[in-house]
């Protein structure tokens, strides 16, 4: 008891102030992303700023990473894009759903250990492929716009990267809204508005089920953008629960993690929101501003909608472009620009797998399949480099002929260990096959043993197995093959 009374505590009071104070600072870095989140994703504002008032609640009480800010991202919405242009927002708030239950199963399974198998490569993939998507989703709103349009894009611009070289106390994309939106408003500009992408809320949000049929058409519909977002949503989270791990230098539960943002997305798409995941940049700033725990999390959700509701009118007059300058910064600080270096330097393999998935997800529109691809790229080449570094030795011991096994046998081994073994030139001579330095790891494995055994009697030569380890050992009594 007094354990968990410390935890929590730990958790939600340290340093109440500061932890406020640092929510808000996360707040007004979230504002502008999630409302240019809203529009690439193709709904409403109001729909994304719900989603991070929800997210943010929920993931504060149920989350596995304290400090951690959640809400509307882009690496979904860009998932979401092409559900909500071909069926429209409601079956967005159903594949929420799913993707919420897909989470809170993977979570509960305990599955959170399988991000271990995405490997730096993919990870890095994943980053740029993201980056080269959010900025792409802004050429519709450059390719033929006004030059009112490009001016005041190269103004946010402006202010975004010279305003930190002054101050950093307030976040400079919040700067470049207002800098732009004055600017136009007073140069009397011909630019689009927030208030012509859609609503701004005006209320809380309220509960409902998404207005769709519940059939089997319908999930036969949204199952797969479901399943893109559940896994696109747990991978950018764990990524930045790892971030923040190593930030802190404190561990966090990564299956608490999914399940809780399985139950935040649920909770997300029953009051009208897109579904969500863990966002980099605010919550670096949130540990950067001193949050360390569910405090400023929760205050990041509060204060989003506090803000949203009483300053709805001056949101509304924002311009499209500023939106534009802050995915473009957004854009061009996700991607990883030391890769382009470590293409020529790392292993060639390494370098195919992070391009690999680089060039699927933005040939797919997809980052789910392209992380898929290159986690199955990165299991082939390990394979296929563990598979080569099988040695079989022959030495004679007083007439014996002996064959010393060294390395990882399995499928992709299995047939190496065969070919080791020519049957023509042992000439009847006894052979002993020496396993110390071995280890077999599946019945592919055991059976290529057994098959050499085989052919070795049938060609008169007395075989003994020797060094079998226990794992082995284990295997060969399963399949009840008579090695010695």
């Amino acid at each position: 008891m007094t354990q968990t009374f410390n935890r929590l505590r730990a958790q939600w009071g340290a340093s109440i102030p500061r932890e406020l104070m640092a929510g808000a600072v996360a707040t007004f870095a979230l504002i502008p992303e999630v409302i240019a989140f809203s529009f690439v994703a193709g709904v409403d504002p109001a729909v994304g700023l719900f989603a991070s008032f929800v997210i943010s609640i929920a993931i504060a009480f149920f989350g596995g990473r304290p400090a951690m800010v959640s809400a509307a991202a882009g690496s979904v919405a860009l998932v979401a894009a092409p559900l909500v242009h071909a069926h429209g927002v409601q079956y967005l708030f159903a594949a929420g759903l799913l993707a919420g239950a897909v989470q809170i199963v993977f979570g509960l399974l305990r599955l959170g250990v399988l991000m271990r198998f995405v490997s730096t490569s993919v990870r890095t993939g994943f980053v740029n492929a993201l980056a080269i998507l959010i900025f792409s989703a802004q050429l519709p709103h450059l390719v033929g716009a006004n030059s009112a349009t490009w001016a005041m894009v190269a103004l946010g611009l402006l202010v975004i990267y010279g305003l930190p070289r002054i101050t950093t106390a307030v976040p400079s994309p919040l700067v470049c809204i207002v800098v732009v939106t004055l600017a136009g408003a007073w140069l009397h500009l011909p630019l689009k508005t927030v208030a012509d992408l859609g609503l701004l809320p005006d209320a809380l949000p309220r509960f409902a089920l998404p207005d769709v049929p519940w059939s089997l058409a319908t999930l036969r519909l949204i199952a797969l953008p479901a399943l893109a977002i559940a896994m696109v949503g747990l991978l950018e989270s764990l990524m930045t629960a790892s971030v923040v791990d190593e930030l802190t230098d404190t561990p966090s539960a990564k299956n608490r993690e999914c399940s809780g943002l399985g139950l935040a997305n649920l909770a997300a798409s029953f009051f009208g929101g897109i579904a969500g995941c863990g966002m980099i940049g605010q919550t670096v700033s949130n540990v950067r501003y001193g949050g360390r725990g569910r405090l400023s999390t929760l205050f990041a959700g509060v204060f989003l909608l506090v803000l949203m509701v009483l300053l709805k009118p001056w949101v509304s007059q924002v311009p499209v472009a500023a939106l534009v300058a802050i995915m473009v910064m957004v854009s061009a600080s996700t991607f990883d620009w030391a890769s382009l270096r470590s293409v020529v330097r790392h292993p060639r393999l390494s370098s195919a797998v992070m391009l690999a998935t680089v060039a699927v997800t933005v040939a797919t529109d997809n980052l789910a399949a392209g992380v898929a691809v290159g986690v199955v790229m990165s299991g082939v080449f390990f394979t296929f480099k563990v598979a080569r570094l099988l040695q079989v030795r022959t030495s004679d011991d007083a007439g014996t002929l002996v064959y010393s096994v060294a390395g990882q046998v399995f499928f992709a081994s299995a047939d190496m260990l065969v070919d080791a073994f020519d049957v023509r030139e042992v000439a009847g001579r006894p052979v002993r096959i020496d396993l110390t330095q071995a280890h077999f790891w599946d019945v592919t494995a055991v059976a290529a043993l057994d098959k050499v055994c085989q052919r070795l009697r049938k060609h008169g030569s007395p075989v003994q197995v020797r060094g079998l380890n226990a794992h082995s050992q284990a295997l060969v009594a399963q399949l009840d093959l008579g090695l010695d």
